[in-house]
């Protein structure tokens, strides 16, 4: 179909080298001698377990269940018996292991029993958790669960449903070839995610470098009367990508931030995505295969179906590699990694393996200083400074390669591709992003550290607030009780004194005023707080002595001066006089005259 294309900022047009790859047909590879099956191979959690060693399993069993929405189940790719689950290594440039199922094949094949879903009477729901249980995830490369896509975003209407057939990368042809053979499928596949996103448009893009791919899509469209078109694109690379190829058929910009399409309008799908869906909903059948491309260093390039799990130094011996060939490449050569060991398996995200050499792929001059020309700049998709971010990746100043937007690099090559120094700059790249994410993981494991710190020491502060609290609360009552006590025994011992004083006293002091003993308080006040009824017990102690101490100097008024002399009574009177200085008639008692 012709129609008004956009361009992209950038790329660059390496050697393709797919015509090694795509002059024969499709082969099916044959059983390996035992398959390693990764549990996990998609964004989002690991699917668990749910065979042990010594079982037998069909093929098309399920072996690893989803953990989470975005998740997806893995299956056993023939039947077998599981020889163990353990780690084993997986295909990552970083080399380390991961949880896998090994099956050792009976060589019968035999499928569990299987058939269509009913399409038509399930909801979108239904087909997402449907597709989610046949592990259908992203052919593409990037391995995103496939359900978790097909959910239009509920504040914006969707625009263009594209399917993504451009396959820019070099020497990969697996797409190129499905499409050629099994287009009817995909269609088909496409017009289940049609139903499910209710899109305006459904865009085809395929690379104008596939002439028999476009007109056998173009055929499909016709043939099943399906209104999408299929659109050539300019062979430029990374014409691949999704946000470059959403670029190239809608004119639409996506921000580098931005992860979801769907915010814009626009979803995207892998042309074996939309084949796989289409044989797990007609057929019943899981992703346990896929079309690999096996090419470079060898003596015959092809595409083989491949079960998942094969071990690609068994699927390369297909090709009859040469006697130099010295690595397995994964994926293209502009971002396709060396496997760390030849004997890791397929995966779903496995679309290539080149046979490396060092005269197909010669070592890369050595690096010489950055001359700042600013051709990464230009041949940049995402329009970012990648010399800028070098400098900065280099000195691990990764504050201000953030600033330069380092996580909107997609990694593609292109930078490196046609730096005149030889830079590795996507390596650099790559070395600042994992630092990036190195120091994330560790402040924010630093920050729960402290957040749990802070709770514990809240925690410990309220018990023992809580405990003082109690503590005090059976003091205040103790000591009011002791208070009550004390004030009731020193009421009755000064009523007690009095009594017996009145009784001592002489006739002639009968006329001397008689001090009431204090009233005492009611027991409720000194309830009120054990400070306020121990001030009251003191006081009403203390008023008690002194009125005890009174009657005692009253009563011991001497009564044998009824004949004194003059000279006596002078002196008698000078000793009460000096008596009563030393000792005032006024004392103060906690800030009260008694």
């Amino acid at each position: 179909m012709l129609m008004n294309l956009f361009k992209f900022h950038g790329g660059v047009k390496p050697p393709t080298n797919k015509t090694q790859s795509n002059a024969l047909p499709i082969s099916i590879a044959p059983l390996p001698s035992r398959l390693v099956v990764p549990l996990h191979q998609s964004i989002g959690g690991t699917p668990k377990p749910v065979v042990t060693a010594g079982d037998k399993v069909l093929k098309g069993q399920l072996i690893g269940e989803a953990d989470g929405w975005i998740s997806a189940a893995v299956h056993a790719p023939t039947s077998g018996t599981v020889s163990e689950v353990a780690m084993h290594i997986r295909p990552h440039p970083s080399g380390l292991d991961s949880l896998c199922v090994v099956i050792e094949p009976d060589g019968k094949d035999e499928w569990l029993a299987h058939g269509p879903a009913d399409y038509p009477a399930m909801s979108p729901a239904d087909i997402c958790a449907y597709l989610q249980q046949h592990g259908v995830v992203g052919l593409g490369g990037a391995g995103f669960p496939t359900h978790g896509k097909l959910t239009p975003a509920p504040s914006v209407a969707m625009e263009d449903l594209i399917i993504n057939a451009a396959e820019c990368e070099p020497f990969i042809t697996c797409d190129d070839l499905l499409m050629r053979e099994r287009a009817e499928e995909i269609i088909r596949g496409t017009a289940i995610f049609r139903d499910m996103l209710k899109p305006k448009r459904v865009l085809i893009g395929v690379e104008d470098n596939k002439p028999e791919a476009i007109a056998a899509m173009q055929a499909a469209v016709n043939a099943l009367n399906e209104p999408f078109s299929v659109v050539a694109v300019p062979a430029l690379y990374p014409a691949g990508g999704a946000k470059q190829l959403i670029r190239v058929l809608t004119g639409k910009e996506v921000p580098g931030s931005m992860r979801s399409t769907a915010d814009m309008g626009v979803q995207v799908f892998n042309v074996g995505t939309a084949y796989a869906a289409w044989r797990a909903i007609a057929h019943g059948e899981p992703l346990i295969s896929r079309v690999v491309t096996v090419t470079g260093n060898v003596k015959e390039a092809r595409n083989y179906e491949v079960l998942i799990g094969t071990p690609m130094d068994e699927l390369l011996a297909l090709g009859h590699p040469k006697a130099d060939t010295d690595g397995i490449l994964m994926g293209g050569p502009m971002m396709g990694f060396l496997v760390p060991n030849p004997q890791v398996p397929v995966v779903k995200a496995t679309n290539c393996l080149i046979a490396h050499s060092s005269e197909l792929f010669p070592p890369a001059p050595p690096e010489m200083p950055c001359i700042r020309c600013g051709s990464c700049a230009r041949a940049c998709p995402h329009e970012l400074q990648p010399f800028e971010m070098y400098w900065f990746a280099r000195a691990k100043n990764f504050g201000k390669t953030q600033e330069y937007n380092i996580f909107d690099c997609i990694e593609c090559g292109c930078c490196s591709y046609v730096c005149p120094s030889h830079i590795p700059l996507v390596q650099y790249f790559r070395f600042a992003k994992s630092e990036i994410w190195a120091r994330e993981r560790e402040k924010n494991a630093a920050d729960s550290a402290k957040e749990r710190f802070e709770f514990k020491q809240l925690r410990d502060e309220r018990e023992k607030a809580e405990k003082a609290e109690k503590l005090a609360k059976a003091a205040a009552a103790q000591a009011a009780k002791k208070a009550a006590e004390a004030a009731a025994a020193a009421a009755a011992a000064a009523a007690a004194e009095n009594t017996e004083s009145a009784e001592n006293i002489d006739s002639s002091t009968a006329s001397t005023p008689e001090v009431a003993p204090p009233a005492l308080a009611p027991q409720g006040d000194f309830l009120r707080g054990a400070v306020d009824a121990e001030k009251e017990a003191k006081k009403f102690a203390i008023q008690a002595a002194m009125e005890r101490a009174k009657a005692q100097r009253e009563a011991a008024q001497v009564k044998n001066t009824d004949n004194l002399n003059a000279q006596q009574a002078r002196d008698i009177a000078d000793i009460e006089a000096r008596r009563e200085v030393i000792q005032p008639s006024t004392q103060t008692v906690d800030g009260n005259k008694t």
